[in-house]
């Protein structure tokens, strides 16, 4: 069930019904375990090939990753899924919100739960692949999937994405030609960098 789990959520497994074995880092990093158990990440082999600073901290604190321990990529981890019978095996993947936001910008509450609402508007307009990225309080960033940038170009579409943004309190209001991608905010690192991280 573990296994399961890191598959469907990527994220640091700490199951609640185990709450009270585990306690939160002094630097607020990581969830720790109190036991001999060991604390596992969804890590994948892809991961290793952008600049993750959260893996410095896993590491630091002993947490395994099984699924990067075995190889696996997103296409095995989508393949496997698919062949469980998971639901979610084709969803698009979600990283912590903060990863929205240049380096260096500080993150408040409401920064977060505009980034949130923003991207919520995009899920509810039907794109599938997409991220909002926050480069001030005037500027959003979208980024679709590349064979989903065409929708926007429908003017009934664009005006509600526009007037939903607006009301957010963005100003300027852009599309990444480029598409969605991973790690988009990381670009600003040389690859050689990324990788010595």
């Amino acid at each position: 069930m573990k296994l399961i789990l890191i598959i469907l959520n990527s994220l640091l497994i700490t199951l609640t019904m185990y709450a009270q074995d585990y306690y939160y880092s002094d630097d607020r990093k990581i969830y720790i375990t109190k036991s001999d158990n060991w604390i596992a990440d969804g890590a994948i082999t892809d991961d290793l090939a952008d600049f993750r600073p959260g893996m410095k901290a896993e590491k630091e604190q002993n947490v395994r990753s099984p699924l990067l321990e075995a190889g696996f990529t997103k296409v095995d981890v989508r393949e496997l899924s698919k062949h469980l019978g998971l639901p979610t095996w084709d969803k698009g993947s979600f990283a912590c919100l903060s990863s929205r936001f240049p380096y260096g910008t500080p993150i408040t509450k409401e920064a977060l739960q505009k980034i949130d609402a923003a991207e919520n508007t995009l899920r509810e307009s039907g794109f599938k692949y997409y991220r909002v990225r926050y480069h001030d309080e005037k500027t959003a960033r979208i980024e679709v999937g590349t064979e989903e940038i065409e929708r926007l170009f429908d003017n009934e579409l664009r005006a509600k994405i526009v007037d939903r943004f607006k009301q957010l309190g963005f100003i300027y209001i852009t599309l990444d030609l480029q598409g969605y991608r991973t790690g988009s905010m990381n670009e600003i690192f040389p690859q050689h960098e990324k990788l010595a991280k």
